[in-house]
């Protein structure tokens, strides 16, 4: 190799990171590639996506810097204006309130295939060339640039390769980029249920010995839950029968919302905290969950990955008014340093929180309750832990 064709950066995974990275590299005046080993599905409004995200008002203002923001309010995003967690062994509740905290809403609760739908419908119009079904087989790069060769023959050279291809990400393998992982030995059970009492707006969690509940609100008055358990029992919940789980359910909310009701099938997922030892080899990086996937117990794994695509862009944004190279290995690394002092410290932190909740050691079992009373008693605490969350 000794030039990087007419790219500037080929962009590996489309989902919500990979798509919106690729968009936000076009808009700022990019040539872009976008490789994606399957075409995404279609949303469809009458069959929800179990898999949703407590978007943060950061990201969402990335999106509409993209145009797409709008036309995701416009198809079915829940805002949520509260949070309120509490600890099944009792103590005091930590409220997150958007009228305390002078906001119109604290979030949204948004499904994943929306984003992508929304996200894949901008890319002609951006001036994104899309290789789907593609799948990288290999790389190389020097010292100017990276070529990518795919399963179909293609070969894409670039200033720069991305990895945004998910937690198995195989860019990253390719280019040997460091992982370590733990096994958290729990499943996250998904699923759509209804209330006797409405949601109200809020995003509700107790934390149990065996884990976190999430109840979110969704559109329609429906609510979807996050159900974190060890692996044996998620799988035994899987298992009941829908009165049946319906009741357990109830039970494990302290009927906080009066009786549940399913309305659709249910899903696990495994939970595990993987993280790459660094972002940049060479002219490749890695985001998203490609780079980072931490405990879902506050809602942060796409949030965080959205907020490596906006510090990206930033970067690109000062080199390319410099005039200067932006996918220079140098810079690269600064970004990816910066990154992953972020990603990790989020991580280990969400690693505290499910320690210390999710066990039923006395003195801790104590203790947690009182705390979360002690910091919802503390209004610049509780503003400080919110703003960290959503990002502003």
């Amino acid at each position: 190799m000794s030039r990087r064709g007419d790219n500037d950066a080929v962009v590996v995974g489309g989902g919500v990171v990979g798509a919106a990275c690729a968009l936000v590299l076009a808009d700022a005046g990019l040539q872009v590639v976008l490789v994606e080993g399957r075409e995404p599905p279609r949303w469809q409004a009458d069959r929800p996506d179990l898999r949703v995200y407590a978007f943060a008002p950061d990201n969402a203002a990335l999106l509409a810097t993209l145009g797409v923001w709008g036309s995701v309010l416009a198809a079915r995003a829940q805002p949520y204006r509260r949070m309120r967690v509490w600890d099944a062994a009792g103590g005091g509740e930590l409220d997150f309130d958007a009228d305390a905290l002078g906001r119109e809403q604290l979030g949204w609760i948004v499904e994943n295939d929306l984003l992508v739908d929304r996200l894949w419908a901008a890319l002609p119009a951006a001036g994104v060339r899309v290789h789907c079904p593609a799948r990288v087989e290999a790389v190389e790069q020097d010292a100017h640039g990276v070529r990518v060769r795919l399963d179909d023959g293609t070969r894409i050279d670039a200033a720069t390769a991305i990895a945004a291809d998910g937690a198995e990400s195989t860019l990253r393998s390719l280019v040997g980029l460091p992982v370590s992982r733990h096994d958290y030995g729990q499943r996250g059970v998904v699923a759509f249920v209804e209330t006797e009492l409405p949601h109200q707006a809020i995003a509700w969690q107790r934390f149990l010995t065996t884990g976190p509940l999430a109840f979110l609100p969704f559109a329609g008055g429906r609510s979807s839950i996050v159900w974190t358990l060890p692996d044996a029992e998620a799988n035994r919940v899987l298992a009941l029968d829908d009165a049946t789980f319906a009741r357990t359910l109830t039970t494990a909310f302290a009927a906080r919302l009066g009786e549940v009701r399913g309305v659709s099938a249910r899903a696990a997922f495994p939970l595990r905290r993987q993280l790459v030892g660094e972002y940049v080899r060479g002219r490749v990086l890695a985001l998203g969950d490609a780079a980072h996937v931490v405990h879902p117990l506050a809602g942060q794994g796409v949030n965080l990955g959205l907020r490596d695509v906006a510090a990206l862009r930033e970067l690109v944004r000062g080199a390319v008014s410099r005039r200067a190279d932006w996918a220079a290995p140098h810079r690269l690394q600064r970004w990816g340093r910066q990154r992953l002092s972020e990603n990790t410290l989020a991580a280990y932190g969400f690693d505290t929180i499910n320690k210390v909740f999710s066990n039923d050691e006395m003195h801790l079992t104590l203790l947690r309750g009182a705390v979360l009373g002690k910091v919802g008693c503390v209004p610049p605490l509780v503003d400080l832990l919110w703003k960290r969350a959503a990002g502003v």
